[in-house]
């Protein structure tokens, strides 16, 4: 089977709303690096095959670059030559788009984040002059224009600095988050299966970036076993995301943060106390930048999110630190150091040991994946539990630690669950879970006369262990359970 295009139901049809207007727009289009964009617009102008394009990848280089980009760009668009002239200047690019695109062409700028680079930027002063007149006469304009970028600082300085030429210039914006669970079951439904162990794996990779599932497809390993998975996509000299992370982020923070995005990719939920001694450690002379360096990488380039237990007040502080992308995390935490030595010893050696990192890692996925699953399921009205919060477990400084708390305002109930990757680990565990879930309700007394239901969650779940769970007055629920009716 080929591959489809999987999920962005509502994105595609925001998207072709905007197309069909058949009036000028500037729409902006953001998200991680390979999570779709680019797909998403092809996908939109499908429905108008005959509406003429022009999509330049603007690449990251100086101005003759870019421009030699444009110029095979119109080249391969067959954007005529007589009518429209090859740009040889910044100034000369910002008006060949408008020239277009009052002409009825929909012009796609990809990566536009490298206009922020000095030695372009002027592109964006030209560029104001031509969408301020294009604007001016938006009823008359049948074309529009779309720019595309991945990383969000960069973008962020372009159109949303009040300094900006192009402030508040932009008349759409779709953000493209990952690709849902249910988005991603009918993609391995049509090319592997819902093995949950291999749901569990490809998504502590992969998360929800479609272009990663594809890369695996095209290499034949969708319904491969974990350490081939790892050894085609990363450990081969033709391995498609062997540098991919470096390409995608890490080189653009030129070294600045390494220690600190290592450790909390290791130690998922660490406090920035745990942070602070961990570089004091290894670099005593940067340690009292570990709160500046923080800041920038949760406000200024979102590459870690920091969280606070459920019912806190956002000034908590009771943060912890996660990374955000879940295979940045599995770059940082179990593969990046194993692929740097490949040349130099064993490949199988290495798989093994990256291999054993990614399970470690597996743990903490799986709360997410869970977590997912209960709001993609109370969101589509799947199963009988409706959330009203979101989920991101509850920790205090007593160390009372709940993997997941549910709660389901509406019918006063609360569910509480341990989620373990082994599922032998589960029964043990049980005494824990309700020995904290009473610190909580002592500590959360406006919840003492809900309904309290105990869960006991892994990947999956045998018969044994499922009565051995039972019995001992836990809910058992695997990923079989959360995905069979989606």
């Amino acid at each position: 089977m080929e591959w489809g295009f999987y999920g962005r139901a509502r994105e595609l049809q925001e998207l072709r709303e905007i197309l069909e207007r058949d009036r000028w727009f500037f729409a902006r289009i953001t998200g991680r690096r390979r999570i779709g964009k680019t797909t998403l617009v092809q996908q939109a102008l499908r429905a108008r095959p005959t509406r003429p394009i022009l999509y330049v990848q603007v690449p990251d280089s100086a101005p003759a670059g870019v421009l030699s980009a444009v110029r095979d760009a119109m080249d391969t668009f067959e954007v005529p030559e007589d009518a429209y002239p090859r740009p040889n200047s910044l100034l000369a690019l910002a008006q060949t788009v408008g020239t277009l695109v009052e002409n009825g062409y929909v012009v796609a700028l990809d990566e536009f984040q490298y206009f922020s680079r000095k030695h372009l930027s002027a592109f964006n002063s030209f560029l104001q002059a031509v969408v301020d007149d294009l604007a001016a006469r938006a009823s008359a304009v049948r074309g529009g224009l779309i720019v595309l970028g991945s990383l969000h600082a960069e973008l962020v300085a372009l159109l949303e600095d009040r300094d900006a030429p192009l402030y508040q210039r932009a008349t759409d914006h779709l953000e493209l988050q990952h690709l849902d669970v249910a988005s991603l079951l009918a993609l391995l439904d049509a090319h592997a299966d819902r093995d949950p162990m291999r749901l569990l794996h490809l998504w502590n990779l992969f998360e929800g970036v479609p272009k990663f599932y594809r890369d695996a497809f095209e290499q034949g390993v969708l319904r491969a076993d974990r350490r081939t998975v790892v050894a085609r996509m990363f450990f081969r000299s033709s391995s498609p995301l062997r540098s991919e992370a470096e390409h995608w982020f890490l080189s653009e923070l030129r070294g600045r943060y390494d220690v600190l995005l290592k450790f909390v990719a290791r130690h998922p939920g660490a406090s920035n106390a745990d942070i602070e001694a961990h570089v004091r450690h290894l670099s005593p002379e940067t340690s009292e930048q570990v709160g500046g360096y923080l800041r920038v990488l949760v406000e200024k380039y979102r590459m870690i999110e920091r969280r606070n237990p459920i019912f806190a007040t956002p000034r908590a502080r009771r943060g912890r630190y996660y990374l955000r992308d879940n295979f940045l995390r599995s770059w940082l935490g179990a593969l990046q150091s194993a692929v740097a030595s490949v040349n130099f010893r064993t490949e199988s050696v290495l798989v093994e040991r990256a291999d054993d990192g990614l399970k470690n890692l597996e743990g903490h996925a799986l709360e997410r994946l869970v977590g997912q699953l209960y709001e993609e399921r109370s969101r589509d009205g799947i199963g009988d539990f409706r959330l009203t919060r979101r989920i991101d477990g509850y920790w205090d400084r007593g160390d009372t630690e709940i993997d997941l708390v549910a709660v389901d305002e509406e019918d006063r109930r609360l569910r509480f669950a341990t989620c373990k990757r082994e599922a032998a680990k589960l029964l043990a565990d049980v005494p824990r879970l309700r020995a904290h879930v009473a610190r909580f309700l002592a500590a959360q007394r406006s919840y003492r006369d809900w309904t309290i239901e105990f869960v006991a969650l892994a990947p999956r779940l045998d018969a044994t262990t499922r009565r051995e769970l039972a019995s001992a007055g836990v809910v058992p629920q695997d990923l079989n359970d959360l995905t069979a009716d989606m």
